[in-house]
């Protein structure tokens, strides 16, 4: 059995039947599992070990605190109880044994450890695993992988669902992974103040990247993947405490609650796609925006601005709107060349074509569109597509609208997307009516 199975197959959570006591177990272990892994990698400098000492911890809890109770620091009880199981591993396998003390030798020397916290509290050491997760030297999709399995705390088989990937093929990926972080040397550890700034917005991909899969899915029957979005959000705030003045960390946290927070309203009850002008925003979740609008501010005050705190601005604009056509747009536009200054892309600018043809109208805004018909990265991107389809509608163009939304059809990648365009298209080209049967067919 391979490292990571044996990982996997230690975590007995999912498992079992839930009483009190292994609800408090699940409870705290989803809360404080990116700490202990970090703090026992800082310590051992394996990630392997640290995750099968954090299973037999979570082993030992479950048979344990039914008896004796839910003790009043958990986290610390288990990360005491991994310790003295990876002391009594290293003790069996003394080779194993010097292998990672010369590695976490390095690793001291490098970055020298913070000193133990004296009442025994689980110490909090996510930010250097954020780092280590999400190192240039990993692949884009290997550092998404290892995040989501470490820090967010899904199983490998969750894993692997976020890709749309067999349970087998995703624990390849994340052995694959962990042996680049081993045989790389990459240091345990947060960059240093002239590293951090190319550093960071590496760290700040990867959570994007994990929600963007979960707000608009790229394969599959429904169009959103609300546990995947969420799993963002908690990763983004966990950044937010860790880095408190970065504005960066407070754009992205920003830009994805003023997002996630139509989450209710984008799919009616048969999960159909509603678009941003059909919405009930009546059901959009005020408390979450407020919440993002307040972090803009934070993300935008004190110096230039960032890419995330831009988006998020450009998120709020449409949250404060009472519906699409009183959204101001102008202003729209204006944070859309600020952003297309900061991180040019046919992506962007699509964003701001659709922001201009709300302003200027569909003839301004599809002039722009035409105008990025030669980006390749557009070439694949079905709301590209989409997007000329709707204006070339709008002006009546109506056998070129025809066109496009096919070309955005066949690139949709769910099911409520391509259900959404085939009603578009279907408004203009109505599908033809069956065919009479032969008359021998009738009888």
């Amino acid at each position: 059995m391979g490292d990571e199975q044996r990982a996997e197959s230690g975590t007995p959570i999912a498992a079992a039947q839930q009483t009190p006591a292994r609800a408090s177990v699940e409870a705290v272990f989803r809360e404080e599992r990116g700490r202990l892994l970090a703090s026992l990698v800082r310590r051992f400098g394996d990630l392997d070990l640290a995750e099968e000492v954090t299973s037999e911890a979570v082993e030992a809890a479950l048979l344990h605190w039914p008896t004796t109770g839910v003790p009043a620091r958990p986290g610390a009880w288990l990360l005491t109880t991994a310790r003295r199981k990876a002391v009594d591993r290293l003790r069996r396998d003394q080779a194993y044994a010097a292998r990672l003390a010369l590695l976490h030798l390095e690793a001291e020397r490098a970055d020298p450890a913070p000193p133990a916290d004296a009442d025994g509290e689980l110490p909090d050491e996510r930010l250097q695993m954020f780092f280590t997760c999400a190192h240039p030297a990993l692949d884009a999709d290997d550092r998404v992988a290892i995040t989501l399995r470490c820090l967010a705390g899904l199983t490998t088989p969750e894993v692997a669902r976020a890709f749309l990937v067999p349970p087998a093929t995703m624990a390849q990926r994340i052995v694959r992974a962990k042996k680049k972080i081993r045989e790389a040397r990459i240091p345990f550890r947060v960059p240093g103040p002239d590293e951090l700034p190319e550093r960071l917005p590496g760290v700040l991909q990867v959570v994007y990247s994990v929600f963007t899969e979960g707000y608009a899915a790229s394969s599959g029957p429904a169009l959103q993947r609300l546990d995947l979005a969420s799993e963002a959000i908690r990763l983004a705030r966990i950044l937010r405490r860790l880095l408190p003045a970065e504005r960066e960390v407070a754009g992205l946290l920003a830009l994805l609650l003023l997002v996630h927070a139509r989450r209710a309203a984008r799919t009616d009850p048969d999960g159909a796609l509603v678009l941003l002008d059909e919405q009930d925003r009546a059901r959009w979740d005020r408390s979450m925006i407020e919440e993002g609008r307040d972090l803009v501010v934070r993300a935008l005050r004190g110096g230039p601005p960032g890419p995330y705190g831009v988006q998020a601005a450009i998120a709020a604009l449409h949250d404060e709107a009472a519906d699409l056509t009183s959204t101001d747009w102008p202003q729209m536009v204006a944070l859309y060349d600020v952003l297309l200054a900061l991180t040019p892309s046919p992506v962007v600018a699509l964003g701001r074509a659709v922001a201009v043809a709300m302003r200027d109208g569909p003839l301004a805004g599809l002039a722009l569109l035409d105008g990025l018909a030669g980006e390749r990265q557009l070439q694949a991107y079905h709301p590209y597509q989409a997007a000329r389809g709707d204006l070339l509608h709008r002006l009546g163009r109506l056998p070129e609208a025809a066109a496009a939304y096919r070309q955005a059809l066949a690139l949709a990648g769910t099911e409520p997307e391509r259900a959404d365009l085939r009603g578009k298209l279907d408004a203009i080209v109505p599908p033809d009516p069956p065919s009479d049967p032969p008359a021998g067919a009738r009888r």
